[in-house]
């Protein structure tokens, strides 16, 4: 629906424009590009990759724990009371209970920090995006992977350029 509208308003704003065709300035931004390779968007990589890590290697824990549990349970299933063997089938499911809230937790943390890091970006991007649009006298600067863009000519590719006063922006706070 996104890319209808703004396809809607682009052709209006060119139709309806008395600028003539010389004076249109249009450009775009490959925002993948520019989310992966700026130093903010690497930095944010490096930090979710330990987080990465750091659950990983609690999950390798917890999941050996749990395969312990069972193997203890099958082996000795047969050889312990009733009750034993019932109290010790709890335990096992109660862990296996924790073990995948806490591997859902892990990736909600995870997706949640990963959104948080990029929004984060992509604010800090916009507004880089803005400036360098009025300073060069672009009249539309699109993100090539939110709109609909059938063509672009790579002398329109504002990326590099964006990206670098972005990393600069970002060196300074």
């Amino acid at each position: 629906m996104r890319r209808f509208v703004l396809a809607g308003i682009m052709a209006f704003c060119i139709a309806t424009s008395t600028a003539s065709a010389a004076e249109l300035k249009l450009g775009y931004i490959d925002m993948q590009k520019a989310l992966n390779t700026s130093e903010a968007g690497k930095g944010a990589k490096e930090q979710l990759a330990a987080k990465v890590k750091n659950y990983q290697e609690a999950i390798n824990v917890k999941q050996e724990e749990i395969k312990k549990l069972k193997d203890d349970l099958e082996k000795q299933g047969m050889l312990l009371s009733e009750t034993v063997r019932a109290a010790k089938e709890k335990d096992y499911q109660q862990r296996l209970k924790e073990f995948q809230r806490y591997t859902k937790d892990a990736e909600d943390e995870l997706r949640t920090k990963d959104d948080e890091f990029t929004r984060k970006i992509l604010e800090g991007m916009e507004k880089v995006i803005q400036e360098f649009g009025r300073k060069n006298g672009f009249t539309f600067i699109f993100a090539k992977n939110d709109a609909i863009l059938v063509f672009a000519n790579e002398k329109v590719d504002v990326t590099e350029e964006v990206l670098k006063l972005f990393n600069a922006a970002s060196r300074k706070k």
